[in-house]
């Protein structure tokens, strides 16, 4: 799944493209919205919210999609073939005379009136990315469930929003604790949600999710995607498990010498 600073690049990218330009050519390739009716209307703003995008359009309408797993945006000039995927995995297609964006495979696509956005994403924590993000309201929700797993705890959008896999074992490994270290026992709690504001922040508008401030290939992530690989930092093998409970469980890497505390069984 995209991490936060991902969104964020595709919300900058679509806002380059569609802000304040009135659409030419608007279709939602969804049973629920097939027959909606955008083209002359202006694109008015494009926001991240967390992992979910929201596109602003005139008359109080606005296009809500999320990426999940495999979903990308992708923008061509006009004329430009689209070659972001297949014909049937296009979801959504806004464009005006110079630009269009093609959703590929999105995970959601709903409109709904700007008013009723809360409905989407009134649920979420935080944004680490947003104007209004909150470090203290980020910290009361974190540390509400304090027995809770930190990777897990993390991960949670309803705590903060905008951490995926990848930042989420980055930050356990930068912080000194396994992912199953409860919440409640994770040291200068603070540092972890400011690391995790720092890492967007920096990586907000370029790619690869970079922890390690080393940019190159193959040494972006400390543990992320490193199974059986030396830690960066003392050499040991680092480990890969599983996080969570199917189907919504997530692949885990940690360095069993960096990152003491509980580890779950069947862990390789």
């Amino acid at each position: 799944m995209p991490e936060g600073d991902s969104v964020y690049r595709t919300a900058w990218e679509l806002r380059r493209a569609l802000e304040g330009q009135v659409l030419t050519v608007a279709e939602l390739r969804v049973p629920a919205h097939a027959t909606a009716d955008l083209v002359g209307r202006e694109v008015l703003d494009v926001t991240p919210r967390g992992k979910h995008l929201l596109t602003r359009i005139e008359g109080g309408l606005t296009l809500h999609t999320h990426l999940r797993m495999e979903g990308r945006w992708r923008v061509f000039s006009a004329g430009e073939p689209w070659t972001g995927g297949a014909q049937h995995q296009i979801r959504a297609v806004l464009g005006n005379a110079e630009r269009t964006a093609v959703g590929y495979r999105l995970g959601v696509v709903e409109l709904l009136p700007t008013a009723a956005e809360a409905r989407a994403v009134g649920h979420l924590g935080p944004d680490l990315l947003g104007p209004d993000w909150d470090e203290a309201e980020a910290l009361r929700r974190l540390a509400a469930a304090p027995g809770r797993g930190i990777g897990e705890a993390l991960l949670d959008q309803r705590n903060l929003a905008g951490i995926g896999n990848v930042y989420a074992n980055e930050l356990c490994f930068l912080a000194g604790v396994s992912p199953w270290t409860p919440v409640a026992e994770v040291g200068e709690l603070p540092r972890v949600v400011r690391a995790a504001h720092h890492l967007l922040l920096a990586n907000k508008l370029r790619h690869g999710h970079v922890t390690t401030g080393d940019a190159r290939r193959d040494r972006q992530h400390w543990v992320y995607g490193r199974a059986h690989r030396p830690c960066r930092r003392c050499g040991a093998a680092v480990r890969q498990s599983r996080l969570g409970a199917p189907p919504q469980d997530r692949v885990v890497y940690w360095c069993p010498r960096c990152q003491p505390g509980p580890t779950p069984g069947g862990a390789y």
